[in-house]
């Protein structure tokens, strides 16, 4: 009856990968000053989970894979809207605090969805 419970999985990608762009974002953060330094974003969860396949669950194709990592998404220079620092710098602020917003409000919805989804079935098993 339990064997494929999916979205428990899903929802623990999804905190997994806001985790993890958090980390990239507040990498960026700390670089704002640093000379020459480009941001850096991971391809939002649908897409990622998209490119897993199936479009249902998260393959791991390589140790630490889905380990919560950075090895779990590919890095890519972000497209600079803003115009460069006179130091080379292209990191706006601003832009990575919105997105730090955005992220922490997924990581609250997949934590949301995974708390909700374990109340249903500790009310399904008589637990709850």
């Amino acid at each position: 009856m339990f064997q494929s419970l999916e979205v428990f999985k899903i929802s623990s990608a999804m905190a997994s990968h806001a985790a993890t762009r958090q980390a990239v974002i507040a990498t960026n953060m700390a670089n704002a000053d640093t000379p020459g330094y480009v941001a850096r974003d991971i391809a939002d969860f649908k897409t990622a989970l998209d490119a897993a396949g199936d479009g249902t669950s998260m393959r791991a194709t390589r140790t630490g894979h889905l380990s919560g990592g950075l090895g779990m998404h590919e890095l890519s220079p972000q497209n600079a809207a803003t115009p460069e620092n006179p130091n080379g710098n292209a990191v706006s602020i601003e832009e990575e605090m919105v997105k730090a917003v955005n992220t922490q409000r997924q990581h609250e919805r997949a934590l949301a969805v995974y708390k909700s989804s374990l109340t249903i079935l500790r009310s399904v098993v008589g637990r709850g």
